[in-house]
């Protein structure tokens, strides 16, 4: 990733939740990006805001989120710092998406629209929680007929 990040930072709190959507897509749509890939982006955020929020966040109403993006030419690459305990992403279970429940489809969410996906504990600090989508611009697309 090559262009300095756009960052966002916005209480624990879910009403804030359109608040950040809008400033991932504003990102995105400065971009030649198709809508698909767009939405994919933006619901994959908006899942792991809240997962900050509902779960790591919930005996921390004062806490707080920071949402840094990058974007380039072929990848957008979006980082979330919060101030929760130690998460290991490595430790949800990958799910059968015909299991029928409630919730627990965050983590199921993100990594099916995302390319990568890590979370890095930052001890008392909080987490890193890191997600990339690859992407084509149509600018770089060549017409080879």
């Amino acid at each position: 990733m090559s262009s300095l990040p756009f960052t966002l930072t916005i209480p624990s709190d879910l009403r804030m939740l359109s608040v950040a959507r809008a400033f991932i897509e504003a990102i995105c749509q400065t971009e030649d990006m198709d809508r698909n890939t767009i939405h994919n982006i933006v619901l994959a955020m908006g899942e792991a805001v809240t997962n900050i929020i509902r779960h790591g966040h919930r005996e921390k109403p004062e806490a707080s989120v920071q949402i840094s993006c990058r974007i380039d030419s072929d990848a957008v690459e979006i980082l979330l710092l919060d101030e929760a305990d130690p998460f290991d992403l490595a430790a949800v279970p990958y799910m059968d998406p015909g299991e029928l429940r409630v919730g627990g489809r965050g983590v199921y969410l993100m990594r099916a629209l995302m390319d990568e996906l890590s979370c890095q504990p930052l001890g008392a600090r909080g987490n890193a929680l890191r997600m990339v989508k690859r992407w084509r611009s149509s600018a770089s697309v060549r017409d080879c007929g």
